[in-house]
Parts: C-alpha cells; sequence; structure tokens
C-alpha cells in the first residue's frame, strides 16, 4: 500500500512535469489588420495581411504595413516600418523582418534600429534570439548610450545583462576620450567598459595602453593590467596593476612601477606609485629609486620615500628615510635628499657621508652645486664638522683634514681643490717620489688649500696660524695619529648601484616579484578589484558577475 502511494505521488508530480516539457509552441496571434487574403499561386500556405498589421506572441507584439502569416510554419514575415517590441524593454525598427514562433527567433534587417531603455543600435541587419534574449549583428553597428558612441563591425547583445560585446574592432567615442578595442565588453545601465586584448584609451591629457582592464565611463575611473601604461606629454607609468582617475587626473601603480620622465631623461622604479598630474607631484616607494643623468652618467638615489613636485625645468626631488645615491665616482647616505633642478642644488641632510673616489667626506650639512648650462657637478659645500678621509697609499694610516666648513670645485667629477676654513687640523703621509714614507705632517692653522690629482692630495697650503711638524713615524704614537671625531667608514661605502638598497629592501623587491607572478597569471580583473577599487555600482550586484 505505501509502495503504491508513494508511485501514485510520484506520478502525480512528474507526469505534468513532462507535459510541460512537451508543450507545442504558442502560435503566433493575429490581432489586426485592415485586409486579409490569401494567394496559393504566389505564397502557398500563407495569409496576406495588408495595412496596419498587428501580431503577437509570447510577449511580443510586431507591427508593419504588411505582411505573410505562415500559420502551419508558426512564421510571419513583415515588411514597412516593422516595428517588434518586448514589453518595456527593447523595441526593434526596421524595413524588413522575419519571425519564427516555434524557435522565438527574430530576424529583421534594412535601417535597423533596436533601442532599450538604455541604448540605440543602428544597424543593417540584426538577428535575436528571444528564448536566450540575446543579439548579434555582422555589419557596421552604432551604438548610443548617453554620452558615449560605440561603432563596430558586428556585436552581440545580451538583453537580460545589459551588456554589448564586440569581438573585432570597436570604437568608444565619449566628448573626453577615444576608445579603441577589438575585445569589448560594454554594459550600458552602468556604462562599465572591460578590455581585453591591445586597447587603447586617447585624450587631450594622456594616452592609455592595457591588455586587460577596466574603465568607468560614468565615473571616468580605470583599473589596468598586464603591458598596461599611461603616457603623458613628458611623463609615461607602468606598472603590473595600475588604477587611475580622470576627474582628478590621479593614477597608482603597484608592483614593477616605472615612471619615465621624457624630458628630463629621469626614471624611477618602485613598487608602488601615486601620481597627481595636475599637481605636478608623484611619489614612490617599496624598493624605490631614481634615476637620473649628470655628467653622462647615470645617478641612482633610492630612498624609502621618493617625492617628486614642480613643473618642468621648476622640478624638486625628495628622498625621505635612509637616503643613499650611486654615481660611478661618487657615492653617498643620509637621512634625507633635497634636489632642487632651477638651482641645481643637492642637499644631502642627516648625518650625511660622501665618498669621492677614495676620499670620505662627512660634515653635518653638504650641498652639491650643478651648473645647468653644462650639466655638470660643480661645487661642493660641507657645513660645520667638515671632515676628510682617505687611507694612505701604501701604509695603514690615514690622511686627515677637519675644520667648521669646506668648499670644494670639481672638474671632470672629480674633486681637484678644496678649502677648509676656521680650526682647520690635517694629518698627513708624506711620501717621496719612490713613495718612501718621509714623515707624518701633523699641523693646525686657521685655513687650509688642498689641491688633489687622481683622488689623493696633491698639495696643501696652510694659511694664518699655522702650528704643527713633520714627524717621523717612529715619534708619532698611534693615538696621535687620529683627528678628533676620526671615523672610518669603508666598509658602508656603496660601491655598486645594488648597494643603494639595503637587505630590507631587497627582501620587500622579491616579495613583490612572487606577487607580480601570481597577479599576471590571472586571466581577468579579480572580483575584488571591480568591486571595492572602482566603488562597484551595488544597485546592480549580479551585473558583473555575468
Amino acid at each position: 500500500m505505501k509502495n503504491f502511494l508513494f508511485l501514485f505521488c510520484f506520478l502525480f508530480l512528474i507526469v505534468p512535469f513532462y507535459k510541460a516539457l512537451g508543450q507545442a509552441p504558442k502560435k503566433i496571434i493575429i490581432e489586426y489588420s485592415d485586409f486579409g487574403d490569401r494567394d496559393e499561386l504566389q505564397m502557398p500556405g500563407a495569409a496576406l495581411l495588408t495595412g496596419n498589421v498587428r501580431v503577437s506572441h509570447d510577449g511580443i507584439v510586431l507591427t508593419c504595413n504588411k505582411a505573410y502569416y505562415f500559420e502551419k510554419e508558426n512564421y510571419i514575415k513583415a515588411f514597412g516600418n516593422v516595428q517588434m517590441v518586448q514589453g518595456d524593454t527593447l523595441y526593434l525598427n526596421s524595413k524588413y523582418a522575419e519571425y519564427n514562433g516555434n524557435m522565438k527567433q527574430a530576424f529583421a534587417t534594412g535601417d535597423v534600429i533596436m533601442k532599450s531603455p538604455e541604448s540605440t543600435l543602428k544597424t543593417d541587419t540584426i538577428n535575436f534570439d528571444r528564448t536566450v534574449q540575446e543579439a548579434f549583428y555582422n555589419s557596421l553597428g552604432t551604438i548610443t548610450n548617453k554620452e558615449n558612441v560605440l561603432k563596430s563591425k558586428s556585436g552581440r547583445y545580451y538583453a537580460t545583462q545589459k551588456k554589448f560585446r564586440f569581438l573585432t574592432s570597436v570604437t568608444l567615442t565619449n566628448p573626453k576620450y577615444l576608445m579603441k578595442s577589438n575585445h569589448l565588453d560594454y554594459y550600458t545601465n552602468s556604462g562599465h567598459s572591460y578590455l581585453f586584448g591591445p586597447s587603447t584609451i586617447t585624450s587631450k591629457e594622456n594616452f592609455i595602453y592595457t591588455e586587460n582592464g577596466f574603465y568607468n565611463t560614468k565615473k571616468n575611473i580605470g583599473h589596468f593590467l598586464k603591458k598596461s601604461y599611461i603616457k603623458y606629454k613628458d611623463r609615461r607609468i607602468e606598472g603590473d596593476s595600475l588604477y587611475y582617475d580622470r576627474n582628478k587626473e590621479f593614477a597608482t601603480a603597484t608592483r614593477n612601477v616605472k615612471i619615465t620622465d621624457s624630458i628630463n631623461k629621469g626614471i624611477i622604479k618602485g613598487h608602488y606609485g601615486e601620481m597627481f598630474k595636475k599637481k605636478d607631484s608623484l611619489f614612490i616607494t617599496k624598493h624605490a629609486v631614481a634615476i637620473n643623468l649628470v655628467d653622462k652618467d647615470s645617478v641612482y638615489i633610492h630612498a624609502k620615500k621618493i617625492m617628486i613636485t614642480g613643473k618642468e625645468g621648476n622640478r624638486i626631488i625628495r628622498g625621505f628615510n635612509n637616503a643613499r645615491f650611486y654615481k660611478k665616482d661618487m657615492t653617498g647616505k643620509c637621512d634625507s635628499i633635497h634636489s632642487d633642478q632651477k638651482i641645481a642644488l643637492t642637499k644631502l641632510i642627516g648625518r650625511p657621508i660622501l665618498w669621492n673616489f677614495e676620499n670620505q667626506m662627512t660634515g653635518d650639512v653638504m650641498h652639491l652645486i650643478g651648473n645647468n648650462k653644462t650639466e655638470k657637478l660643480d661645487s661642493l659645500k660641507v657645513l660645520n664638522n667638515a671632515f676628510i678621509v682617505s687611507k694612505d697609499t701604501l701604509g695603514t694610516g690615514y690622511n686627515q683634514v677637519k675644520g667648521q666648513n669646506l668648499y670644494g670645485k670639481f672638474k671632470d667629477s672629480k674633486l681637484y681643490e678644496a678649502d677648509i676654513i676656521k680650526n682647520t687640523e690635517v694629518i698627513y703621509y708624506m711620501r717621496n717620489d719612490k713613495n718612501e714614507l718621509i714623515g707624518i705632517n701633523k699641523n693646525v692653522s686657521s685655513k687650509i688649500n688642498l689641491t688633489l690629482d687622481k683622488s689623493t692630495i696633491d698639495t696643501i697650503t696652510f694659511y694664518k696660524n699655522v702650528d704643527g711638524d713633520i714627524y717621523p713615524e717612529k715619534d708619532l704614537p698611534e693615538n696621535a695619529r687620529k683627528l678628533r671625531g676620526f671615523i672610518w667608514r669603508g666598509e658602508e661605502r656603496i660601491k655598486s648601484k645594488e648597494d643603494i638598497f639595503p637587505s630590507e629592501e631587497v627582501a620587500i623587491d622579491n616579495e613583490m616579484n612572487k606577487q607580480s607572478k601570481l597577479y599576471n597569471s590571472k586571466e581577468q580583473i579579480p572580483m575584488e578589484i571591480r568591486k571595492e577599487t572602482l566603488n562597484y555600482d551595488k544597485e546592480n550586484p549580479k551585473e558583473i558577475q555575468k
């Protein structure tokens, strides 16, 4: 009995289901026409409808001037002022159309206009499948969606998602920019554009290239991945991931960031950067380095954070926290660097140390002064507690010069002359032409002038209140061979461009490169970026997942 009841219930539920699956297609209903006729010779099996024809089928209404209705095939051919209306979501106008009631498919040609509440498509021929709510065309089409005009040779429209997809050459024209791509997904209600493959966005302000990107045409913000860059008149910013806000002219870049200054021939690299074009400012951090051309040689500047502000010819570079720089003939370290392009002045601030060839220089503040005409390094100022140290060429001792301030002159990037003033002291290992030690000169005076040849001290001239002597090596004890405040920091010397990065910065670089490989392996923009970074429209949560 129980089995019988179970079988009865099963049949009661399943039979209607199978009946529903096997239901015959709904017939096309002729609602009105001025005239009706049949001509079996001209059009066998068809009813001829003329004048104000109106038919309907399962939620769609078709009107035209003339139609042939094939009742057996549930098929209609329409001529003249044809319009198909699907509720309040879709309007299709053309000169000629066909509609298959069994397949729920429509074909329209001749000045086709397809309208939805959000957009209008104009083309020559279109096919519409009502079952899946998709329309496609293979003739030149123009879509107008508020400010945006899209043109393509072919396309597909997904009515449910309100999305156009273009897989051939497509352009999107906006009053502010021109977008080009070979694969573009465009949502008409939100204005969201998804770019795949080589794509460009061109405007008066800049040029954007990407091979995987997103652009919100309503809010004018975008996110770009894979070989992406933004190029301005004087700068180009690139990275694994770019975010851009056109209204603010603001861009950020993450991982393998590179900003190129095409006019000043400078490059800035790091793993995170921000650029405010309207404010002529940018900063970069995480393994940051600025590379500039001085004396036809590259200067590498590193700091935890590098900032550049100002217009062309009036730019200032600032490096904060543990700043370091490298040039083949000169390297240095300090707490921060401030370089003013207009006056060609670079300040090394906070415990600065400078190495020029074999000379170690320290002081409270250092200024490197350039010449904008020759684009070469011109002079050096070391203010307060100036100290120069170099190793004796053959012995174990150190040549030392100290005073309150130092003023030096450069020639071909080499310090060739220096004046040390006020409370000057010297310890110098004197050698003859055979490099034999003559003695150790220990002296004090009011002022000293040094000349250097091949980065070693050639002559020393003492001025005013000179007091001291030349001591035989055996007569000058070890503890008297170093001036007060002497510190040799040769182990800290930066010997290559790689040395400007502390170990923790190298670790950051390695980690970022690992993330870069994982990130670039993804074919599409991650959902969290779409929603969070780009302020995704919460009122349409399902749209973007399609």
